[in-house]
């Protein structure tokens, strides 16, 4: 069962919070290059002002708009016991044309 994650959060997250680790997967390459947009995971206390924020003090950057999801874990089995991975928060950030990440 996913857990509730409530909308307002009072505790404050500091940038190297936010972000837990870039997701550099085949597309998340492709969009870089096409799209100059870049997929993190991020703690699912996050807000989207929270990523922003944080993408523009860690990279030094300017982003133009942030894009959230919640992923659900997916079912795994280990000998005869079943279980499923945790469910964690993706944020897709789209920058400004004339800034990059060199980290993709």
């Amino acid at each position: 069962m996913p857990k509730h994650i409530p909308s307002t959060t009072s505790i404050a997250l500091q940038p190297h919070q936010v972000i837990i680790k870039p997701l550099l997967t085949e597309k998340g390459i492709h969009r870089s290059t096409r799209c100059n947009a870049y997929a993190f995971q991020v703690n699912p206390l996050a807000t989207k002002g929270d990523v922003r924020s944080a993408v523009e003090e860690l990279f030094e950057v300017k982003v133009e708009k942030v894009r959230t999801q919640h992923r659900k874990g997916k079912p795994r089995r280990t000998k005869m016991r079943f279980g499923y991975t945790q469910d964690w928060k993706k944020a897709i950030v789209t920058l400004d044309p004339e800034h990059h990440i060199e980290l993709f």
